[in-house]
């Protein structure tokens, strides 16, 4: 990582309530919040974003909305971290998790699934392209304006910080309670 985030033993303030944080749910202090250590504030902004999106579309719709997103840029730090967000927040269990990593297509999720994640995906290949037509879809499976907006915003969120974070090489690390074959499943989309 070219840049260098305040160290764990001297962290003082919002910074070191981050890594506390960090330390009391995962056990370690993650890269990716190292490196949003050195703005705070930035961290704080996007962690009060992801509660004003979850409420209307809840976990379940948020993990696959960016698991998704960060397969279509392919973002290894996300498509990690929320594997296991999905499958603490009993999301997805493990069978389904590599299904969805693999190939959500015939993961056999429900098609309002399929739709939320084909969506994301594009948001993160093909903004550019995209029309009320692929809006009209998720309306389609009863998706509501304020959920499509969240939906919406939990792609480009995944992508805001999934591009920043390769941007400054943040550095990907093993994370614990993922077995070695949902490890090798959500990396799939990520380029050797």
């Amino acid at each position: 990582m070219i840049v260098h985030p305040p160290p764990a033993d001297s962290a003082v303030g919002t910074v070191a309530e981050m890594y506390e944080a960090d330390l009391r749910e995962d056990g370690f202090v993650s890269s990716v919040t190292q490196a949003m250590a050195l703005n705070p504030e930035a961290h704080s902004a996007f962690e009060a974003l992801i509660a004003a999106i979850v409420p209307s579309i809840g976990v379940r719709t948020y993990e696959l909305v960016t698991l998704a997103a960060a397969r279509g840029i392919p973002s290894p730090h996300c498509l990690l971290a929320h594997g296991r967000k999905a499958l603490r927040a009993d999301a997805l269990d493990e069978d389904q998790l590599e299904r969805v990593a693999l190939d959500y297509e015939s993961a056999g999720l429900e098609e309002a699934d399929v739709a939320v994640m084909r969506f994301a995906e594009k948001i993160s290949t093909d903004a550019a392209s995209m029309t009320d037509d692929d809006s009209r879809v998720l309306r389609e499976y009863g998706f509501t304006d304020r959920q499509i907006v969240d939906i919406a915003l939990a792609a480009a969120a995944r992508n805001y910080l999934s591009r920043a974070l390769r941007a400054l090489a943040v550095p990907v690390q093993e994370i614990p309670g993922l077995s070695p074959r949902l490890v090798r499943a959500l990396l799939s989309p990520v380029p050797g």
